[in-house]
Formats: structure tokens, sequence, C-alpha cells
């Protein structure tokens, strides 16, 4: 394996193969290079076979990526390896193991979706207003307790208040329908691995044997279960190797905890450390302004960005009027690339939330533009192919009452919601699946079809058995005589879906409905993104994780924005806010607009917001403007005198308080500079700053 064109730090990086190893890589410094080198050294310098080496990142692309650069490198062998995700690779340990689990082996994989369906009717059930408890809030909560590895009777000890009694009820509830109907959730394709390795010594022990070498990247996303399955799984031999950057640690609000990439050291005290410092990507402007932002994290692995590339542009800082002058500037400047030579796919714009970017694309539009809003609309979560989805878990696994309650009335055939409901309550008091106790009426019609579909399944393609599906059930009859453009759309998203079949087919080979079911069900939303679509691309900037572009734009840089109005409380969001910025720096190789407004309308209300305090972190003579340099400095300055008193306030434990966005609340912790309060649902327990003016004594 040749090495001789890795820099120093990445070769002592590949050359360490005894003990446990954190690699703290920046943006832009080549982790993947190293890991797929490091996994082809192994194999070809040290005889390690691929067998024995599991490799796990984030996303189903990021992991085709990997498998492809190391087949470059090592060849045809490479296919022995295990390069997966980590719910594809917990999905591989159910598989094996689904019977020592309790599980059938067609058991299906819910989505958020069906997830969501399942909480809503176990609120109907319960007899619970959905407009108090919030279904789609209250799945979110189990996902958590999931992902922190609290079961509903762990929980149970947590459940004080009225919401949270309720929120158990249902947890429970959801547990029960879940394995009645041989389904598993996504969070349950980690915790499922737990308890089977928990239980079953012996088995952790088998796969300790079979995977000596375990490399994880983005370590610093993995949440409790993650770290906990990484943990076991590497146990006894100690070979870990773990990649990641606590500066582009970006979703805590999916369960990712940080501290897991520095707690490192103290969980492998005998581990080694190499930093990843030299950037390849983005000019010295950029990592300067980069690294002048990042700093201002308190807490933090120290490492400094630098790179050989030239200095670059400056980073162009742009203050508009108002929303429609802020695109309307960067569409001028997109026009300049244009005349350069530049292309559209070298362009990104990036906000940070959805909402930023219909101004953009009425912009874009007007101009004739073309672009791409990343991950708007996912091809998974459309309508139409939910269902033909649907109809093919039926078809696979008749127990799966979620599908069914999705397409026995899809398209409409005079089953109506009352048969629904006597068909769901018969078959709960019997304790048996809904497409089993059927045996009447228009709903015995729908249930001969998927037999007949059934019975013909195995002796087709996976893109024959589409074309039955769609005129057995009459979804392509019903679109046929709509007539309309929208069923014409439908009509090419299902044909599209044959596309997916086809090419599955050609890659995999002749392969079972069930195991096309379980890869589609693991493909993520960021696999919508083709780097080579030429159109300009618009995306928030926890979606451009991963992504690079020779030239960027960062707009709405204002405080209550970027930073979001939601972190401004506590240090340990607003520190998150910080990486999510540095991340949105980095992605840029050439060029850096940061841009923002005086006014802006968003959500139906004027808004005027100060200079987000990122802007104010870069020195700056990295900085070129529309400003002045005196005006940019008192642009730039946040006016904290209306957000803070000059004096701190003393607070004591059992303090009645009052904050003007979360209520009333009552003191449970004091710091130094830090109160911590709880407040009533939905706010919970908030870190605040003592002397923050929106805060008082009752």
């Amino acid at each position: 394996m040749d090495i001789d064109n890795l820099n120093d730090r990445q070769r002592e990086a590949v050359l360490y193969n005894n003990g446990p190893l954190l690699i703290l890589a920046g943006a832009g410094s080549g982790k993947t290079k190293v890991l797929t080198t490091k996994i082809g050294y192994l194999i070809e310098n040290m005889g390690i076979s691929p067998y024995n080496i599991l490799a796990i990142t984030f996303t189903n692309k990021a992991a085709k990526e990997m498998k492809d650069r190391i087949n470059l490198l090592i060849g045809d062998i490479s296919k022995n390896l295990q390069v997966s995700t980590f719910h594809s690779f917990g999905l591989k340990l159910l598989r094996e193991n689904c019977s020592v689990l309790g599980y059938d082996s067609n058991f299906v994989i819910m989505d958020s979706d069906d997830s969501l369906t399942v909480v809503k009717k176990i609120l109907k059930e319960l007899d619970y207003d959905p407009k108090v408890y919030n279904p789609r809030g209250i799945r979110n909560k189990i996902s958590s307790c999931k992902n922190e590895m609290i079961m509903p009777n762990d929980y149970a000890k947590y459940a004080v208040s009225e919401y949270e009694k309720v929120v158990l009820k249902v947890y429970e509830k959801y547990e029960s329908k879940l394995r009645h109907n041989n389904s598993v959730d996504f969070d349950d394709l980690l915790l499922l691995p737990i308890r089977l390795f928990r239980e079953n010594p012996d088995i952790l022990s088998r796969y300790q044997d079979r995977f000596k070498y375990v490399l994880i990247d983005e370590y610093q996303d993995t949440n409790e279960a993650q770290y906990i399955l990484t943990k076991m799984i590497s146990e006894k031999y100690r070979n870990i190797t773990c990649v990641g950057d606590d500066s582009q640690s970006i979703y805590s609000f999916r369960g990712a905890n940080y501290k897991n990439i520095l707690n490192f050291e103290k969980d492998y005290k005998d581990a080694k450390t190499i930093l990843l410092e030299q950037n390849y990507r983005s000019t010295k402007n950029i990592l300067n302004a980069a690294n002048c932002i990042i700093k201002h994290n308190l807490t933090r692995k120290d490492k400094n960005l630098w790179t050989s590339n030239p200095e670059g542009e400056k980073i162009k800082y742009y203050r508009a009027y108002n929303e429609r002058d802020e695109a309307q500037y960067t569409i001028r400047k997109i026009k300049e690339y244009i005349v350069r030579g530049i292309n559209y796919q070298d362009i990104a714009i990036l906000y940070r939330t959805n909402a930023q970017s219909r101004i953009l694309e009425e912009e874009m539009l007007k101009e004739n533009l073309p672009y791409r809003v990343v991950g708007s609309f996912y091809f998974y979560s459309r309508k139409e192919i939910k269902d033909l989805i649907a109809y093919l878990r039926l078809i696979h696994n008749t127990k799966d009452n979620v599908s069914l309650l999705r397409v026995i009335n899809t398209p409409k055939r005079g089953i109506g919601l009352k048969t629904i409901e006597n068909l769901t309550t018969k078959a709960d008091l019997k304790n048996e699946s809904i497409y089993d106790i059927i045996d009447k009426g228009k709903e015995l019609e729908f249930k001969e079809v998927i037999e007949k579909l059934r019975s013909i399944k195995d002796d087709l393609t996976l893109t024959e058995l589409i074309d039955k599906v769609l005129d057995a059930s009459g979804i392509r009859r019903e679109l046929e005589n709509e007539k309309t453009l929208d069923a014409e759309v439908r009509l090419e998203n299902l044909e599209e879906f044959k596309s997916i079949t086809k090419s599955f087919e050609e890659r995999e080979g002749l392969v079972s409905l069930e195991e096309f079911l379980l890869e589609i069900s693991l493909i993520s939303d960021v696999e919508e993104y083709k780097d080579d679509a030429n159109r300009i691309s618009l995306m928030t900037i926890h979606s451009v994780k991963g992504l690079e572009f020779d030239n960027v734009f960062v707009v709405g840089m204002e405080e209550g924005i970027f930073p979001h109005m939601n972190s401004l409380m506590e240090n340990s969001e607003l520190e998150e806010e910080r990486r999510l910025c540095y991340v949105a720096v980095t992605r840029a190789k050439r060029e850096l607009h940061l841009v923002n407004t005086r006014r802006r309308t968003l959500f139906g209300k004027d808004q005027i917001n100060p200079v987000s305090r990122f802007i104010g972190e870069i020195d700056s003579n990295l900085i070129e403007s529309n400003l002045s340099d005196e005006q940019i400095k008192q642009e730039i300055k946040i006016d904290t005198d209306d957000m803070f008193r000059d004096e701190e306030v003393d607070y004591e434990i059992g303090d009645y308080v009052y904050h003007e966005s979360f209520g009333a609340g009552r003191v449970v912790e004091v710091s130094n500079t830090l109160v911590s309060v709880a407040f009533k649902h939905p706010y919970g327990i908030r870190k605040l700053m003592k002397n923050h003016k929106k805060l008082s004594k009752v």
C-alpha cells in the first residue's frame, strides 16, 4: 500500500494499528483518504482479512464512497469488508439473530412517518387530545429515550408531570404494538443489538472475534446507543480507531453527544491521539476566518487548521436593506461567476432555516437561474411512493397493520372509516393482525388482491412485481383516469421507482422482496443530492455537512436567525450554533460571502435584528464589505445593553422566577454566571445567564 502521498500526520495515523486511536481531523484535512488508506494497509501490509474489519460511517452515501475508494485501492477483495452505517450494521445483527430476540425473519422496519401514525392511533385509543399532546413531539420523545437507552420501565422513574405520564403510557403501548406487528423502528436498529449482546455474551464474543479492527467515522456525531455499541464490539481486542472533529458536531437535536469524542482519552487511557490540521480544501483567508470563529468556543479540543493553499480572496460581507435585497445581491454575484466561466454546480447558498429559501427561490425563478433545494422533498416521502411501498411491505408481512391501514382504501374501494375501526377493534380483542381477521365485504376483495400478489411474488423480478401491484391495486388506473398534471407527475414518480428496482437488481443480481425492502428502509434523504446536476444548490447548513463548493453564500447572518433565537439563552446551544457556523464557512473552497439584512420579514413578522456575533468574531482584516471599516465595527458590535443588566442577580435554589419567553419557573441549580430553571412543559430545564433582562425574580 503506497503511503508516500500522505503527509506526516496522515502517515502516522495509517501506521498506528495497535490499540485505541483518536484521529482529530479538521475540515478538509483528508480524513476519508486516511481511513481508506488505513484499511488498505491493514489488508495488504499487515495481512488482516477484510472479514475481520468493520468500518462505520453515518450516511449510506459516505459508506458507498468509502467502499468505492477502498475498491480502487485494493480491488475485489474489498467486497468482503463490512462498510456500513450504524443502522445498516444494526440491521445486519438483527437479521442474523432475530429469532434470539423473538422476531420472525420477515420483520418490518417502520420509518418515522409510520411511527408517527402509530403514536396518533394510540393517542386516539387513549382518548388524548392531539392538540394538547402533540403526536410528533411524543414520537420524538420516544425516539430520544431510545437513543439514550431509556426503556419504558426506566422512563417511569422520571415521569413526574402529567405530560410525562402520558408519554409513558403511549411509549408502553407503542412498544407493545411494534412487537405485535413484528416491526422495529429505526431506533431499534441500535437498541436491539445492544440488548442482544448484553443478554448473550457468547454472541457478543463471536462478533468481537470477527471484527478485530473497528473504524468509526464522524465519531463526534454518535449518540449514547451508538457509543455503547461501538465500545461493546471493540472491547475484546481494543483495536478501535475513531475519526472526527468536535468542531463539526452539529446534531445534538438528533441525540448526538460531541462529548463522546472529547472523552475518548478517558475511556481509553492508553489511546493515541493524532491531529490532522492541514486543510486541502480552502484558501488561507477562509480557514483563518473559520479559526477566528471556533476559538470562541470554550468546550473544544485545541487544534488550528492551516493550509499551503493560496491566500485567496477576502471574505465578502454584504449588509442588505431587506431580504429581497439580500437575494438580489446573491444573484448579482452568481451572474458574475457565470460570466467568469464558473459552473452553477460549484455554487451553494446556505441558510439556517428552511423558511429563508422562499424569497431566494422567487428571485431565481425571475432570473431563470437553474437551482435545486437539497432535501426539500424527499422522493421516498411522496405519498404515491409510500403507498406503493406499503403494498410491498404488506405482501411481504401480512402482520404489518400500519401498512395495511395505509392502503386498505387506497385507491378508494368503498371501505369506510367505521369498517376500518371495527376491524381494528376486533383484531385487538382477538390479539391477531387485522389482515388475519378479514373475512367478508370489500375488505375481503382487498385481501384477495394481496393474496394473489403474494402467490406470484417469488416468480417475478422486483420490477415485474411493481407493475403487477400498480395494476392489481388500481393505483395506475386511478391516476390515468384523473387526467391532471399532478396525476401525471405521480405516475412518473411510480415509473421512476421501477428504475430504482432495476438498478438494484443490476447491482445485486436476483434478490428477494425482503432484501429490497430492508435496503430502501435505510436510505437517507441526503442521497437525493447528485453532484453532477449543473444547478445552484440551496440548502440548510445542517444539510451541507460533508459537501464542499468553490463559492458559498451564507445568508441571514443576524442575531436571532444565525445564531438561532432558541440558542441565545444557553451557552451550550450557542456553542453548537458556532460549530454550525464553522461548518458553513469551511464548505467554501475559493470564495465566501456572508450576507445579512437590516430588516427582514420572516414567518409573517417584520424584524430588525443585530448583526450576527459570528461576523464580529472574524478579524476585520479578513473581511471586504460594502461598508467602511468604521461602519463594519459599528454594525458588527452587538448591543448587549438591551439584553443584559450591568450587575448579576443573586439566585438561590428554590427561587421562583419569571422569563418573558418561557413563563414562570423555579431555580434548580446555580453556578458562577448561569442559573438552571425548571419551566413548565414544553420548555423543561433551561440554563440561562443570571443577568439576562428577560429573567427576573418573582
